[in-house]
């Protein structure tokens, strides 16, 4: 069995949320519009033609998910700062929104729960987006200036920074698919965002240095375990443009300071790229973490390539015809194959790039149909499953040298799933959306004694992901 002692006594046990989808109070105190403000406004865009004007109102109701923290026993608490909120649209600070950071991070403190704050997950300023957003270099610009706020403000409260959270899904299913906030369609230029963001991410780190020294700052990645579905020559080329896009297009130029040309030619972007040689020394400035989301594995396979892919924009420019096949392990409600050992292949294609860089898993959960129940309990026994075995993998990658250093569950509460609406249930606590409510699920009652010491997980990685 695992048990919490199997780990270092100062691992991060921590949850994460993002901005967008809990703080609601969208118009509040000088906040001005964010493009997914914009994007759930427009008919079409949600699943469920929900907005997230309101969510959890976490804005007004922070001290409540505290309390869920402190129920769950978690020392590590990740969320995000609304660039909306926090910096008005001529570039000054916005007290209200300071003062919502400090008071936050400042009761975390308070309660030896250890605040990590990512700068950008998702909500880019509308006005931004209306001058080209991720697309425009001059928002590189603009984030920097951002970060130098940030830091200034909220500096001494907050020690822990992640810049940039799953810069795949701001660029690919932002301007690629259009899944996603703005929802534009550029094909391959969506890689120009990409570029965009991560030399953002290199900058900032860069100001984070040198506003305060002593601070962790990292970035985090939204990383899939990719595997062939067949060995055909096909089928492992169908794998590396799937890898290639997904993660080495982001994990090399963080961590070794150069894209991969293999990738850059699957685009077909090798001469923009190629004219941005000199931006790579800046991308890959020195990290002290490297923050890994891990959900499922891509298994891959080839498939027609159909010279017309305008009706159907897809996240993978330039790899339209690779197709993800169903390999009969269990799903989540999100459709997302659960294969525990793949977060251990993910921590080791990371670690082969930076043998000495801390890895912390910054994302891990799943969705669930869940219900109440007439006592009012919410049992949710698939959820708790899952956590027992990725926190099993957890252990086993630590047991095999890996440097592990701590695991964040996706997600504190019930939320605004982004272009799922309110569909999707992935938190530890249910909220009630007409009472805004928070009731811990059984799930977080298991974290809850396998964090005191008092539970334990299933020992090792089920049969059904052996590797």
């Amino acid at each position: 069995m695992t048990r919490r002692s199997d780990f270092p006594s100062d691992f991060a046990w921590g949850t994460a949320t993002a901005s967008y989808q809990i703080e609601g109070g969208v118009a509040d105190d000088g906040r001005t519009p964010s493009i997914w403000d914009t994007f759930t406004h427009t008919p079409g865009t949600v699943s469920d033609g929900n907005v997230g004007d309101v969510a959890d109102d976490s804005y007004h109701l922070w001290r409540d998910d505290i309390a869920v923290m402190r129920e769950l026993g978690v020392n590590a608490y990740r969320f995000s700062i609304s660039w909306s909120r926090l910096v008005t649209p001529d570039g000054e600070l916005n007290p209200a929104g300071v003062e919502y950071y400090r008071t936050l991070a400042a009761e975390l403190n308070d309660r030896g729960i250890t605040p990590w704050a990512t700068l950008y997950h998702w909500d880019l300023p509308q006005y931004l987006e209306d001058a080209d957003g991720w697309l425009n270099r001059a928002t590189v610009d603009a984030f920097v200036h951002y970060v130098e706020l940030a830091v200034q403000s909220l500096g001494d409260v907050i020690d822990h920074w992640i810049t940039l959270n799953e810069p795949w899904c701001s660029a690919f299913l932002g301007y690629a698919s259009g899944h996603h906030a703005p929802g534009r369609h550029v094909g391959s230029q969506a890689a120009h965002a990409a570029h965009h963001l991560l030399l953002g991410h290199g900058r900032g780190v860069a100001v984070i240095r040198r506003l305060q020294p002593e601070a962790s700052v990292g970035i985090t990645l939204n990383l899939y375990s990719v595997r062939a579905a067949s060995d055909s020559d096909a089928d492992r080329d169908a794998a590396r443009r799937a890898d290639g896009l997904q993660n080495r297009l982001f994990l090399e130029p963080v961590l070794t300071g150069r894209y991969p040309a293999d990738v850059l030619a699957d685009l077909g972007e090798e001469a923009w790229f190629g004219e941005r040689t000199e931006d790579l020394a800046e991308i890959a400035q020195p990290i002290d973490f490297l923050g890994i989301n891990y959900y499922s594995r891509h298994t891959a396979a080839a498939g027609e390539r159909d010279a017309d892919t305008s009706a159907t924009p897809s996240a993978n420019p330039g790899s339209e015809f690779v197709r993800f096949i169903d390999t009969g392990a269990t799903k989540t409600q999100m459709g997302w194959e659960i294969h525990p050992d793949g977060l251990i292949d993910v921590l080791e294609q990371a670690h082969a790039y930076a043998p000495e860089l801390p890895l912390y898993i910054t994302e891990n959960g799943s969705a669930w149909p869940d219900v109440v129940q007439p006592d009012g309990r919410v049992d949710d026994p698939e959820r708790q499953e899952y956590l027992e075995q990725h926190v099993a993998a957890c252990a086993a990658a630590i047991g095999r040298g890996l440097p592990l250093r701590g695991y964040f569950i996706w997600t504190l509460i019930d939320n605004f799933e982004w272009a799922w609406g309110f569909s999707r249930r992935f938190g530890l606590a249910y909220v009630d959306y007409a009472t805004q409510r928070r009731t811990v699920k059984s799930s977080g009652t298991w974290l809850a004694g396998f964090l005191s010491g008092a539970l334990e997980a299933p020992d090792g990685v089920p049969a059904q992901a052996a590797r």
